[in-house]
């Protein structure tokens, strides 16, 4: 049995350990905040955004003068899986689970007899993916270091993905990140970049009327340019999206972990208290037998 001060060093580490866990706890609610107004305010700008190319695709009557992001390139063997998670740890499942849906598409599209190819974007997604998938990361992008995430980063991250595209590298993409819900809920989300996923135009609502729209340039060049923005747009609400649910995992997985080092702490002390309790009535037995035998 672990003696009085073993068990004391005990309650005093895990106190310590307690103090921190609350701590990041704290930290992770002030930035989840500022974090999820960002993840919610993107949200409108992608979803009309997407709207506006499938309202412009549907009036591409040529398919094969299309833009390849939108048709693609006529093939679909090289698969490229852009996987987004986090810079760090301690945020419960999340950087797991993301990677878990990445796992299963990639060993699916194998199976399949398709060529696979990994960017990961985070430190933790490589982390997960490097052992059984490790000869399949192609790139590596992290962002370790940087306080708060701009549309430049995913700018760069786009610009690196059609520039892969444009060279023939792979023929489809697929984006991997967690969608926020809410604090206790972050859903793994896969989405479609190339060939761009584009809402079917709504029918018109009365009797063929609709609203006509003039473009300048032609449409074509709005469709080409819109289709290249899209790219940055879902990879930077991809970041907007994961940024809130870290926030989110992590203040859920620090709470969990305060309070079971406070239940810790409360068993550690009923225990101390046992034993000293314990060595205290010993040694009185001992005194008390001492004088009597005197």
């Amino acid at each position: 049995m672990a003696s009085l001060k073993d068990m004391r060093n005990r309650i005093a580490s895990v106190k310590a350990t307690r103090k921190i866990t609350k701590a990041m706890q704290m930290v992770a609610a002030a930035k989840l905040r500022r974090s999820q107004e960002a993840a919610t305010a993107a949200r409108p700008y992608a979803e009309r955004m997407a709207t506006v190319l499938g309202s412009l695709a549907s009036k591409v009557t040529d398919k094969n003068s299309a833009s390849p992001l939108l048709v693609g390139n006529g093939k679909d063997q090289v698969h490229l899986l852009i996987v987004m998670t986090a810079e760090r740890g301690l945020c419960g499942g999340f950087n797991s689970n993301i990677a878990k849906l990445a796992r299963s598409d990639a060993n699916r599209l194998i199976a399949a007899g398709k060529t696979v190819k990994i960017m990961t974007v985070g430190r933790k997604g490589a982390d997960n993916l490097r052992r059984d998938l490790g000869r399949n990361i192609v790139e590596r992008k992290d962002f370790q270091g940087v306080r708060q995430l701009t549309f430049a980063h995913a700018e760069g991250l786009a610009k690196r993905v059609r520039e892969m595209f444009e060279a023939g590298d792979f023929d489809v993409a697929t984006l991997y990140f967690s969608e926020f819900k809410s604090v206790i809920a972050q859903k793994p989300t896969a989405l479609q970049l190339i060939p761009a996923t584009v809402p079917e135009a709504a029918p018109d609502a009365a009797k063929g009327a609709s609203a006509i729209h003039e473009y300048e340039p032609s449409e074509e060049e709005v469709l080409g340019f819109l289709l290249s923005r899209n790219i940055s747009t879902q990879i930077f609400r991809g970041l907007l999206e994961n940024s809130a649910s870290f926030y989110g995992a992590q203040m859920t997985a620090m709470d969990n972990a305060t309070r079971n080092a406070g239940d810790m702490i409360n068993k550690l002390t009923i225990a101390y208290n046992r034993q000293r309790q314990a060595n205290i009535t010993k040694e009185l037995i001992e005194i008390i037998s001492g004088a009597e035998a005197v």
